[in-house]
């Protein structure tokens, strides 16, 4: 089965969380969640349901990640079937203009797509920090 347009769907879903990120956009930043999503953070906080991710997603973009910026790439997607995939997100530093910065770690994250109503949302996501 040729998945080409699926996996065109999940790289703007990412293209948007990064645009949310770098651009300090909470709204965006959850906006492809299920409304039962789940998503743990780099700190290990569970937060269950898009509802309970805007208030921290704004709190953590207009505070300590306000002046931060990352350049996301879509890795590895498996299909476990029609309408469900798992993919690997990797996340860099990077600055304002996008030229790659060291800060001692990178980013992977597990993330689970369901597609419902003809587009792919995030059910649950999984960020953890790696050091470089």
């Amino acid at each position: 089965m040729d998945r080409t347009e699926d996996i065109a769907a999940l790289q703007r879903v990412i293209a948007d969380i990064e645009t949310a990120f770098n651009t300090n956009d909470a709204e965006l930043l959850i906006a492809h969640f299920t409304d039962d999503g789940s998503a743990v953070n780099v700190a290990g906080a569970l937060l269950a349901g898009r509802a309970s991710m805007l208030e921290p997603s704004r709190a953590g973009l207009g505070g300590p990640l306000r002046d931060q910026y990352a350049r996301y790439e879509l890795g590895d997607v498996t299909f476990l079937g029609e309408d469900v995939a798992i993919a690997h997100k990797r996340a860099w530093a990077v600055s304002a203009e996008g030229e790659p910065i060291d800060v001692g770690h990178a980013m992977i994250a597990l993330y689970v797509f369901v597609r419902a109503d003809g587009r792919w949302q995030v059910a649950a996501r999984q960020n953890t920090l790696v050091q470089t």
